[in-house]
């Protein structure tokens, strides 16, 4: 779903029309101190506000938006001076639409910032998903490792438990906690298995498989990379 949250004295019946024709949520703020407190909720994902008050402009409200999170902020005003659109922008709106506007232009920006946050949004969820430990890289988007560039081949057992100990970077896991996280099952005579599979992981991506850069074990308690 698609949530706009509109605070505009004059257009908010007007707007909401428009919105839902293009498939948007919307939600409405009664006030100016209602956008802030809502900016960070999951379901507010674009805001279009009105910052032309005659006792106060709103610019600093833009600037609380905009400190709390990067979603789009969209201004519609009736006022047209270069002086307003300059603070707005410098406060943190991505675009300032003036009031009277045409609806499909006005929907063509409302869907051009949304498309641009997405892409923003699926950006930092795959950046968020790339492990690193000095020279070793692991990719969970494409499931790829490297080491100082060169892509190692492992087995989908040898990724997952790699990835376990580099996302529980310098947390020592039990040959248990190993098991059962990869395993989903009770681990039993386990002991064996992990080492096998931690033996062929550290050949792949050590220089020096006995004196262990990543993969380190401690002895009598378990595993650990960092």
């Amino acid at each position: 779903m698609k949530n706009v949250l509109i605070y505009n004295q004059n257009e908010t019946k007007v707007l909401k029309i428009f919105l839902a024709q293009d498939g948007y949520q919307v939600l409405v703020a009664k006030e100016l101190k209602d956008v802030v407190a809502r900016v960070g909720e999951k379901d507010v994902h674009l805001v279009v506000m009105d910052i032309d008050f005659p006792k106060n402009d709103g610019v600093e409200h833009l600037k609380e938006i905009r400190k709390a999170d990067k979603m789009p902020i969209i201004v519609l005003s009736a006022n047209d001076t270069e002086r307003m659109k300059i603070a707005a922008l410098n406060a943190g709106a991505d675009d300032y639409v003036i009031n009277p506007y045409h609806p499909l232009e006005f929907m063509a920006r409302i869907n051009c910032q949304f498309r641009r946050y997405t892409q923003l949004a699926n950006m930092r969820d795959n950046i968020d998903r790339i492990y690193r430990v000095d020279e070793l890289v692991i990719d969970d988007v494409l499931r790829k490792v490297t080491v100082a560039g060169k892509e190692v081949s492992l087995t989908p057992i040898e990724y997952k438990i790699l990835r376990l100990l580099v996302k529980e970077r310098g947390k020592v896991l039990s040959i248990g906690q190993i098991y059962e996280s990869i395993w989903n099952m009770q681990a039993i005579g386990a002991d064996n298995t992990i080492a096998v599979h931690i033996r062929h992981i550290r050949e792949k991506i050590e220089r020096n498989p006995k004196e262990p850069h990543y993969l380190k074990v401690v002895w009598g308690t378990g595993y650990k990379v960092g």
